[in-house]
């Protein structure tokens, strides 16, 4: 089918055949050179990885420096149940060993060292980086290392608490066709970074905007001010971001209600991941990075969030 590294050798062809019928050979192609950057790896983003070595990606590098504990085995299917906690490899280390026998045609790798401490040239040789279990200043971090590259990465974030998960998606600037009514239509897509997207003021957001997000940016914003990460806060917290709930609805101008206390003690109590709602983000995540890939598709923008109590999945454009 052509030389290698430009068309689909033979056996790729013969082990993606199902989805090179659904989404071309063209898409599997791209698909099949494209490199992959993950860290943090909880169990939204392990089903992610899962899905995606599946679907035959070319590389895939895993980026988690922390030593195994009974918390994060919750939701993580890579690591082997009989493997020692005693044993010294990371986290990465064992998840890359497990991936490697889903599909022996990705490359799986891990890359050691603190996300933040990554340069911006580290980042160009990913298609699509995939962060998690980071603080809010990370995030901004990377996002805008990958907005400084000449080519374009594709960037993601995803935080999984208790039973609500939610997806930042920036493509920055963003072409691809899709068909309606048999015609081919070309679309563009214009992204704002993650700073600039919550940086919107709450008072110009729709008035049935999810909670859930006004949720996410309130513990964001306690954890930036008590020097937490995500994974630390707990529900001994939950007067102190009340206190700051009141102070940035305040500001903001909106009424308090936009964010329940309910909502608020479940996400600081999630101590173990619900591997359904993992199953069902990583999922999304994966489908997302698919389309970004290959081209093909209407791509989420910019923001997915999901409530298992009332089983919706909300997409949020807020661009400013």
């Amino acid at each position: 089918m052509g030389k290698v590294g430009e068309e689909l050798t033979e056996q790729e062809t013969a082990i993606y055949d199902r989805q090179i019928r659904v989404w071309g050979v063209d898409a599997q192609r791209r698909l099949s050179k494209s490199h992959i950057f993950v860290s943090g790896l909880k169990g939204t983003v392990i089903e992610f990885c899962k899905n995606i070595v599946l679907a035959g990606v070319g590389s895939l590098t895993l980026n988690d420096d922390r030593l195994v504990t009974e918390e994060l085995l919750s939701a993580n299917f890579l690591v082997p149940s009989d493997e020692n906690m005693t044993s010294g490899k990371s986290l990465a280390e064992l998840c890359c060993e497990s991936l490697k026998d889903f599909n022996p045609m990705v490359t799986v790798s891990v890359e050691k060292g603190d996300l933040a401490n990554f340069d911006v040239e580290f980042f160009q040789k990913f298609d699509a980086v995939v962060i998690s279990c980071c603080s809010l200043l990370t995030k901004k971090s990377v996002n805008a290392k990958c907005r400084k590259l000449p080519r374009r990465v594709a960037f993601y974030s995803v935080e999984c608490r208790d039973s609500c998960g939610e997806i930042f998606v920036d493509l920055q600037n963003y072409s691809y066709s899709k068909k309606k009514n048999e015609e081919t239509i070309e679309c563009q897509l214009q992204y704002p970074s993650f700073e600039e997207a919550i940086a919107v003021p709450w008072s110009s957001l729709p008035k049935r905007m999810s909670k859930l997000y006004f949720a996410m940016r309130v513990l964001e914003r306690f954890e930036v001010l008590e020097k937490q990460n995500p994974q630390d806060t707990s529900g001994d917290d939950l007067p102190n971001v009340l206190k700051l709930r009141k102070e940035l609805c305040e500001a903001q101008c909106i009424n308090e209600s936009q964010i329940p206390v309910p909502l608020l003690q479940r996400l600081l109590a999630a101590r173990v991941e619900f591997p359904p709602v993992c199953a069902i983000i990583g999922g999304v995540l994966g489908q997302e990075v698919i389309k970004a890939i290959s081209g093909k598709g209407d791509p989420l923008k910019n923001f997915f969030l999901f409530d298992a109590m009332d089983g919706k999945g909300i997409i949020e454009d807020i661009s400013g």
